[in-house]
């Protein structure tokens, strides 16, 4: 009798753990949050295991986009929504309108009925400043972006690669949507003189000044209040004149083979449990009553970005960008 129970119960396990469903999400968010979100979310759906598959943002779009006639993702999840915009112009995002989608902000919501991808949370451009190496070098603080192109700061800046990162990426969108592509551009050709380093990522930046390795990393202020919480050296400074932003979004892939646990993810994405790991992290979460004190300056400092111009203009961007400062 015990020896059958003991089969049966073994049975049961084997078979709860063949039952449970292995969702494929492709990713760009820190390596250190990717547990948080996977043991919140598989705490609620004890059903469904997250396989993460995680890069950095020019490297995960470039690989959805090379598998949209043979997806393997089921999900893509805290993707920058300028990258999910091309793949909804590709016709790869499967129209799905979430549990609370009603409640988060307008400015992190898709404009489709239903929609097509739903904000997570936003990150917002700031530069982190070594207050050492700033003394040391009897700098002054910049205050605007014209500040960083004095030639005091010569070799002094790091700042993210437009190409891999999506930090970097939505510098360049903003500073054209701000001012113009001439003087865009003759901005960049300006700063470029200053830059020690572009970063594969847009975290390395703020890493980089926290290290002392250069006196100021253009970088994003989740990552630098992250650093401060830490006791880094670092102080935070948010450009005057508007800073660019993009937000963390998901969606479900056409073509997924699970669509129930995918769509059980979206949902959850809208949660107020995701809310405030976004409030931790970034301090501007997709739900506006999760902002964060430290957020909503960076939030009331965000410029109303045309997310559909930086998606149409992505690859041309880019490519110019590579074209001045990376190829020479």
């Amino acid at each position: 009798m015990k020896k059958t129970l003991l089969a049966l119960c073994c049975a049961v396990v084997s078979f709860s753990a063949l039952a449970k469903t292995e969702l494929t999400v492709y990713t760009i968010i820190e390596p250190e949050l990717l547990n948080t979100y996977k043991t919140e979310f598989e705490k609620a759906n004890p059903d469904i295991e997250i396989n993460w598959i995680r890069d950095s943002t020019g490297v995960i779009t470039a690989k959805l986009l090379a598998e949209k006639e043979n997806p393997k993702a089921d999900v893509a999840f805290g993707v920058a929504a300028s990258s999910l915009l091309i793949f909804d112009k590709e016709g790869m995002l499967l129209p799905y309108k979430p549990k609370g989608y009603d409640l988060l902000s307008s400015q992190m919501k898709d404009d489709n009925i239903p929609p097509h991808w739903v904000g997570t949370n936003a990150w917002a451009t700031s530069l982190c400043i070594n207050k050492f190496v700033m003394k040391k070098h009897n700098l002054p603080y910049p205050k605007t972006w014209q500040d960083l192109t004095n030639p005091i700061y010569k070799g002094l800046i790091a700042a993210p690669n437009p190409a891999s990162s999506g930090s970097g990426f939505m510098n360049i969108s903003a500073w054209i949507q701000m001012w113009g592509e001439k003087k865009a551009w003759a901005y960049q050709d300006a700063l470029n003189k200053n830059i020690k380093m572009y970063t594969h990522s847009g975290s390395k930046p703020c890493s980089m000044a926290a290290q002392g390795e250069v006196a100021i990393g253009l970088s994003s202020s989740s990552f630098a209040h992250t650093l401060i919480k830490r006791r880094a050296p670092i102080d935070l400074v948010i450009p005057e004149g508007g800073i660019g932003w993009d937000m963390e979004a998901a969606a479900i892939i056409k073509g997924t083979k699970h669509l129930e646990a995918a769509k059980k993810l979206v949902d959850w994405v809208s949660s107020d449990d995701v809310a405030k790991i976004g409030a931790v992290f970034s301090g501007i979460p997709s739900r506006e009553e999760f902002i964060t004190s430290e957020g909503k300056i960076s939030y009331n400092a965000m410029i109303k970005n045309n997310f559909k111009w930086a998606a149409n203009n992505r690859s041309t961007l880019i490519q110019q960008w590579r074209d001045k400062y990376e190829l020479n």
